[in-house]
């Protein structure tokens, strides 16, 4: 388990590695069923995807967060590039000859959210010429996506969290995290323990409004609750991100699991509270 003491708040040293896309939401009164048209009553587009929207989350609670991933080299992949530094990231981006990523996202009247990606997922690789010596430093690092060698750099972090849904990756590295986090609900994301050759130290798995569950290699078991969304509920894009986001700042740290749930809650339902992933998101305000 990671350690009991960790940092002080407001040092804390963090980095994502991870993947961006570029987002265009749309507010529709319902998703459309097949054949059918929506018209949305609202629309933006800003860079997200997990390693983005948790790495803003980070940045927001330790005051910088480093972003290690990959662009296109076209105009969107320089747009995101520019609004991603402007919300607070150091985007170290190694630029593809290729195009960044896309998604489509509606959200219907409850808040819920429906994503349709475009284009393959662009990613770092270890052997990019990017700053890993940084990751030798961190506190906490989160990884959403890269290859073998990245996950080998983010494992020379203190601590390392890594999504579920990149467990094949993580395999392929054969490095063990301090912490596996993923939607109990998402198929992709979906992890059996009884298979892996090794037990993560926490794994987590979240349940929307359910709240969630946690085990330890230590055997130990349990439940945390979700939190109340506070005031107009915005959408649910980005909550888990987020929610990791949290979680991997909160383990960093050094805080008991419990408390980091709860906090890492906190997070997911503050993002849920706003328009898109960034406006509801904690700040260090909020600590």
């Amino acid at each position: 388990m990671v350690p009991r003491t960790g940092c002080q708040t407001g040092s804390m040293r963090v980095a994502v590695v991870g993947h961006v896309e570029w987002v265009s939401f749309g507010s529709v009164d319902r998703i459309p069923g097949p054949g059918e048209i929506a018209h949305a009553t609202d629309d933006w587009e800003e860079p997200a995807g997990g390693g983005a929207v948790a790495a803003v989350q980070l940045a927001k609670l330790a005051g910088e967060c480093g972003l290690f991933t990959a662009l296109g080299d076209d105009e969107i992949g320089l747009r995101a590039r520019e609004e991603l530094t402007d919300l607070g990231l150091e985007v170290h981006a190694e630029s593809r000859e290729d195009r960044t990523r896309r998604a489509l996202t509606l959200v219907d009247p409850a808040g819920e959210r429906t994503i349709t990606t475009l284009g393959h997922r662009l990613q770092a690789s270890g052997g990019d010429p990017l700053p890993w010596e940084r990751l030798e430093e961190a506190d906490a690092v989160y990884v959403t996506a890269g290859d073998a060698d990245a996950f080998r750099f983010a494992r020379r972090a203190r601590v390392m969290v890594v999504t579920t849904r990149v467990l094949e990756e993580l395999l392929d590295a054969d490095v063990v995290p301090d912490a596996l986090v993923g939607s109990a609900g998402d198929p992709a994301e979906h992890v059996d323990v009884e298979v892996l050759e090794w037990r993560p130290p926490l794994l987590v798995l979240t349940e929307g409004r359910s709240g969630g569950r946690f085990e330890t290699s230590s055997g130990e078991t349990g439940r945390f609750k979700a939190v109340e969304v506070r005031g107009l509920a915005g959408d649910a894009y980005g909550a888990g991100d987020s929610f990791a986001g949290g979680l991997t700042y909160a383990l960093g740290m050094g805080w008991e699991v419990d408390q980091a749930l709860e906090f890492a809650a906190r997070c997911g339902a503050a993002c849920a509270s706003g328009r898109g992933p960034y406006a509801g998101q904690l700040g260090a305000t909020d600590l």
